[in-house]
Order: C-alpha cells, then structure tokens, then sequence
C-alpha cells in the first residue's frame, strides 16, 4: 500500500522528475483528511466522555463498560462511585468505567416509557 502511495506521488506522466510540490500538497491533503476523519472526532468524543463523566450525580441511573446496571448512591472525591445495583447491594466502581453510550440509550428509552404512561 505504501509502496502503491509513493509510486503514484512521485510518478509523473512523461517520465522526467517527479514534481516535489505537487508531493508536498498530497502529502498535506493526506495528512488534513486524517485529522478531519480520525483525530478530531476522537478528541471531540473524548471530550464530551469527560464533561459526562464530571456531571454525574447522586440519584442517576447507569450502565458500567461491563454491562452492570445500577443507580449512583454516592460520588466519592477519589474519582470512585458507590452504585446500588440492587436494593441493599453496593459496588464500588471508578468513574471511568461508566458507559456514556449505554447510559444514555437506557436513560432514553426510561423517558421515552415514561412518557407513554
């Protein structure tokens, strides 16, 4: 693939030298549609795992990357939850465990329950 890359960058049609700036703007072309496709909606999702992560409260009811569901008892200062997965039954996660995915999917389909009551 790589191989394939170079050969069409520096190929030119008549044989001669290979164009350097026309190198240099494919090579720049490239090097903006990784940032567009790849970093920057990664840095984005980061961002708003972060924001969720920091917003969370006494109360709401989540979904761990496991897969356990329960409802926050307490937000410790050590970046940990207490979460109640069953009434009388407590775990201790790390923040960073929490799905904001699945979370917010059970939070909707929840709201979206109670409003056809």
């Amino acid at each position: 693939m790589t191989q394939m890359l170079s050969v069409f960058l520096m190929a030119s049609p008549d044989g001669s030298q290979p164009n350097s700036s026309f190198s240099l703007i494919m090579m720049g072309a490239i090097i903006l549609v990784f940032w567009l496709f790849m970093i920057r909606p990664q840095a984005k999702k980061a961002k708003e795992q972060k924001k969720f992560i920091e917003n969370l409260q006494k109360g709401e009811k989540i979904v761990t990357i496991a897969g356990i569901h329960g409802t926050i008892n307490k937000v410790n200062e050590d970046n940990t939850l207490q979460l109640e997965t069953s009434p009388g039954s407590y775990l201790r996660i790390e923040k960073s465990a929490i799905s904001m995915e699945w979370t917010n999917q059970i939070n909707k389909a929840a709201s979206a329950d109670a409003e056809k009551k």
